[in-house]
């Protein structure tokens, strides 16, 4: 029973990684999840670009932190929107998104308040006529009884005058599992905004072979910039690798 339930699980997983490895534009993704052997909570995070703007950038580690920032100064020509940081942490509470509101959401947190309550101020990117999903997750760092949460802020049917603000919520992590939402379903114009609820992929052990899997998956010609961070389930300490379209 238990064997037939693990063989659909990893027969799922790997069905859904071969979707993401064959969608030509993804744009950003978030990754939540915990290694199998138990030892640390995961957050990857990549970014993708279409225009030479969109693939000025790299990222650049801060600590525990994570910046955007253009490659080449010189070329870019629009810093709103693709700036910020993906990663934060306030409070064990280990931020990740791809957008500004990764510092709503800290502030909200600094003040006491919540990521839902934060989020509740926020809405899709204003970039029409994509109107892009703000996505974003956060793990609440308690040891063995961390758990997570990700939000999802779009439009209803590409139409700016209706939202969805949608929340996933988890009390526990399953090892070797990770949970996946991105901003697009597919390439296209405008482009279709990410529908439905995260979906399963797997998690490693190592944080540089999972960095270069989830690299590999993503179309060549539009991945920018990714990283994976593990938070040490016994001890808090964080690890961060990097991988940059621009090294």
């Amino acid at each position: 029973m238990d064997t037939n339930m693990d063989t659909n699980m990893n027969t799922m997983m790997n069905a859904n990684e071969e979707k993401l490895a064959k969608n030509a534009y993804p744009g950003r993704g978030i990754v939540v999840g915990m290694t199998p052997d138990l030892r640390n909570l995961v957050q990857v995070y990549w970014i993708m670009g279409r225009s030479e703007n969109s693939r000025n950038r790299v990222f650049v580690r801060e600590g525990d932190e994570v910046k955007t920032r253009a490659f080449i100064e010189s070329k870019m020509t629009d810093p709103s929107l693709i700036i910020y940081y993906p990663v934060r942490t306030v409070n064990n509470v280990h931020i990740v998104t791809n957008g500004d509101q990764t510092d709503t959401i800290a502030r909200y947190i600094s003040e006491g308040k919540s990521f839902e309550e934060a989020l509740l101020t926020r809405q899709y990117e204003p970039d029409a006529p994509n109107y892009t999903p703000r996505i974003s997750a956060a793990i609440l760092y308690k040891g063995d009884s961390s758990s997570f949460v990700m939000s999802i802020l779009s439009t209803v049917e590409n139409n700016p005058s209706e939202e969805k603000k949608a929340f996933f919520t988890s009390r526990t992590f399953t090892p070797g599992e990770g949970k996946c939402i991105h901003t697009y379903k597919g390439d296209g114009n405008p482009l279709p905004s990410f529908e439905g609820v995260p979906y399963t992929v797997t998690v490693g052990n190592n944080i540089e072979e999972t960095a270069r899997r989830y690299w590999d998956m993503l179309n060549q010609e539009n991945r920018v910039a990714l990283l994976v961070k593990h938070i040490n389930v016994e001890n808090g300490n964080v690890d961060i690798h990097i991988i940059n379209r621009h090294a």
